[in-house]
């Protein structure tokens, strides 16, 4: 591994259930005017991805205010989880307001621990969690444990930069991760491994956010 990737690979402070829990307390009433606009690209190019796959179930996790909840096909059916008790109310709201009936269910749930049973689901998509979480490799293996044999699991997230005035900017950002959530030096190895046969693909704006596909 190199020197960079070393020190990527080093987060900044911790994050733990509550802190996400209390960031997104404070997020939720504007997160879609801050975050959804550079966010869309992202959740549309993941949306998009899972409506090529095949099989109808999908669970999405981090639904937040159900910004991709619109977008999926109508023959998917969605379920949904947050561990904020407050972007789940959004999600909710959307729904009703907007008649998504692909969607089946929302669930307050832990993204590392989430109580399905094994295979439930044929594909499962992150989108802006991985980053989030305490524990990614965690969170792949419980995707992995709820995606059925030969089903899909994707993410799509910010990657740290390995070179560059990006990789300075995000490691200065680093010590505010409890505030604002999420670790804006969040390193790709912390999520997957060379092994694990990812495919990527960059997405607009400006390549900054990364679509990961894995094969169950």
């Amino acid at each position: 591994m190199s020197n960079t990737l070393q020190r990527q690979a080093t987060p900044g402070k911790p994050l733990d259930a509550d802190a996400v829990r209390a960031a997104y307390r404070r997020w939720a009433s504007v997160y879609d005017a801050v975050f959804g606009g550079v966010s869309s690209f992202g959740r549309r190019r993941a949306v998009a991805a899972v409506n090529q796959l095949p099989g109808n179930r999908v669970l999405e996790v981090g639904v937040g205010t159900g910004l991709a909840l619109p977008h999926y096909a109508p023959d998917k059916r969605i379920v949904g989880i947050d561990l904020s008790a407050e972007m789940l109310a959004l999600a909710r709201a959307r729904v009703c307001t907007q008649q998504l009936d692909a969607v089946e269910s929302l669930h307050e749930m832990d993204a590392e621990a989430t109580g399905f049973p094994a295979a439930s689901f044929d594909i499962a998509v992150a989108m802006f969690v991985a980053s989030v979480v305490p524990n990614p490799r965690l969170l792949l293996a419980e995707m992995r444990r709820v995606v059925r044999p030969g089903g899909h699991i994707l993410f799509v997230n910010h990657f740290a930069a390995e070179r560059g005035p990006r990789w300075w900017l995000e490691r200065a950002m680093a010590p505010a991760s409890r505030a604002l959530g999420w670790h804006p030096d969040f390193a790709m190895t912390a999520l997957v491994s060379p092994g694990d046969g990812a495919a990527m693909s960059a997405v607009p704006p400006f390549g900054i956010f990364t679509l990961v596909k894995l094969a169950n």
